[in-house]
């Protein structure tokens, strides 16, 4: 329903117990997100959702942007932000640790290649349990500079 309305979906999480909170973080096609955006996926998930039913019991709907430091959910987010320094939180232990911080070195077939401390670390992409991007200068100018191409306002994030 969300490509059908014109968006990639970036994560889907319910949240709380009561009431719960769907939250849909999307973007466009072309990476894009703005407040228009999330209003107009927002309808249409609010007519899906009457029709369909999909979730018992009281929920809000928060249909946002990834924003700038966004998470990394999809194996190609690992490639499409090589470059970038990443969070990553794995499920289980890699030599003692869960969490690192580090620079994206891209994939080697199915695994996550990161530099953190000087050393290349790997890791089956199937074992990140969270991932995002770390806000930084060279994020920011990238950022700008990729709204500034598509003629859209500089923001952060939007929300609806």
């Amino acid at each position: 329903m969300i490509e059908n309305a014109g968006f990639k979906l970036v994560r889907l999480r319910i949240m709380g117990a009561s009431p719960k909170t769907l939250q849909i973080m999307a973007e466009r096609a072309d990476g894009s997100m703005d407040v228009e955006g999330c209003s107009q996926l927002s309808h249409a998930l609010l007519d899906f959702i009457e029709a369909e039913n999909p979730i018992e019991g009281d929920y809000e709907l928060e249909v946002s942007s990834p924003g700038i430091d966004r998470p990394l959910t999809r194996i190609s987010d690992f490639t499409r932000w090589k470059g970038h320094e990443a969070k990553i939180e794995l499920t289980a232990p890699l030599e003692g640790r869960k969490r690192f911080r580090g620079r994206l070195e891209g994939l080697d077939g199915n695994d996550v290649v990161i530099t953190a401390q000087n050393q290349r670390i790997q890791f089956p992409f199937r074992t990140v349990h969270e991932a995002k991007l770390v806000l930084t200068d060279k994020l920011i100018q990238e950022d700008l500079k990729a709204r500034k191409g598509a003629g859209t306002p500089a923001r952060a994030g939007a929300t609806n």
